[in-house]
């Protein structure tokens, strides 16, 4: 059982990569997301083939409106990363409904984490449960970029 909200009425969850509109993400993302700026396309293609590929779609149009993709070993640990709302739909709930939708999806794994890195979200992933780091001196970083 979930405790994160619903979804707004009007949009759908789905975990069907073929769903994904990959030019409107890769357009989001290399161009609107921080993290992300002029990331080539080819680039993202293969991030996602790696990755499991989540979104959020209008009813009746199917326009993508949300897209996130979590990186894990299916056992143990996860990331998630590349997650993006688009702005017409920011501030009705449908990106605390989005990760909770899929921390759904990701639970009969059993993983013992998730990690995310995020500049200025960081209250729409409490209200999930994630925090700052415990022990971050634990943690350590090899930069390829």
């Amino acid at each position: 059982m979930s405790d994160a909200p619903d979804l707004p009425d009007g949009y759908e969850f789905s975990a069907d990569t073929a769903r994904v509109d990959v030019g409107r993400v890769h357009g989001w993302l290399s161009a609107d997301a921080y993290w992300a700026l002029d990331r080539p396309r080819e680039k993202h293609e293969r991030a996602m083939a790696s990755s499991i590929n989540f979104g959020v779609y209008a009813v009746g149009s199917g326009e993508q409106v949300a897209y996130a993709r979590v990186v894990t070993d299916r056992a143990l640990f996860a990331w998630l990363a590349d997650v993006y709302v688009d702005p017409s739909v920011r501030g009705k709930g449908v990106g605390t409904a989005f990760v909770g939708r899929i921390l759904d999806h990701l639970r009969p794994f059993g993983l013992r984490r998730m990690l995310l890195a995020t500049e200025d979200a960081h209250g729409v992933y409490e209200k999930l449960g994630f925090g700052p780091l415990e022990r971050p001196d634990q943690w350590m970083l090899l930069p390829f970029e």
